[in-house]
């Protein structure tokens, strides 16, 4: 059956959806031999297509993975760094990250924690990082003094973020010392070091940053560095929840 080129190789494990259009654009993608277009449809039982020249074999198609991992402080959210620091990949076992288009759902960035969705299935991406879907996550954020009541509610209703309005948020005291607040914050868009910038602008830069949640997913007591592959009710969990929004 055919189906546009960029679903074909998130299926495939190639690419995230948005990275397929991507290589579309760049001319990476053919079909029959010819330079694919974006929106181009094929059939990969019939059609022959190839990225970079190499062909896909449609009875090699990746078995899909889908696994949870506690990202610690210093390892960045990508499958390779320029500068030679630990990647997410670098944590798994070589028969893990070496499947053919395992990368991470989103991003924490280097100096944050938590739990991190790892797969190679391109859909799921696609639906749980589109901005249309909204996906809850949930972080416990401690930063430096004391928020009053109007900064949390304005965090709460939303601020200019490069012009552009933040969703309103969920943002709860959990606990307060001397110097620090911990808050419980529940965002359902992941702008880039969303947190982070919205904490400065209110003039209570974060110290640390830990996420507790993917959708219905729950980190729980994953050690740090350690990962866990997703049990069929939990995967089921977190796609009806996310088709529920």
């Amino acid at each position: 059956m055919a189906e546009r080129l960029q679903k074909i190789l998130s299926q495939w494990g190639i690419a995230s959806r948005r990275k397929a259009e991507v290589m579309i654009r760049a001319g990476r993608v053919q079909v029959n031999g010819e330079v694919a277009c974006l929106g181009q449809q094929a059939d990969p039982e019939q059609d022959e297509i190839a990225v970079d020249g190499l062909p896909i074999n449609p009875e090699k198609r990746p078995q899909k993975l889908y696994i949870l991992l506690h990202k610690p402080r210093g390892v960045v959210s990508t499958c390779d760094d320029p500068e030679g620091r630990p990647t997410v990949l670098s944590l798994l076992p070589p028969e893990l990250s070496q499947q053919q288009g395992i990368h991470p759902v989103g991003r924490l960035d280097t100096y944050s924690t938590g739990a991190l969705l790892l797969t190679n299935d391109g859909s799921l991406t696609y639906r749980m990082t589109h901005p249309r879907h909204e996906v809850s996550k949930v972080y416990r954020v401690t930063v430096e003094g004391h928020p009053s009541e109007k900064a949390l509610s304005r965090w709460r209703t939303g601020l200019l973020l490069e012009g552009q309005q933040t969703l309103p948020a969920k943002v709860n005291r959990l606990d307060q010392s001397s110097d620090n607040t911990t808050l419980e914050v529940v965002l359902r868009e992941g702008r880039n070091r969303q947190i982070r910038r919205v904490a400065d602008q209110l003039g209570h830069p974060v110290k640390r940053l830990h996420r507790l949640a993917i959708g219905s997913l729950q980190l729980g007591q994953l050690a740090p560095g350690a990962h866990r592959q997703l049990s069929e009710q939990e995967l089921k969990r977190l796609v009806t929840a996310e088709n529920d929004d």
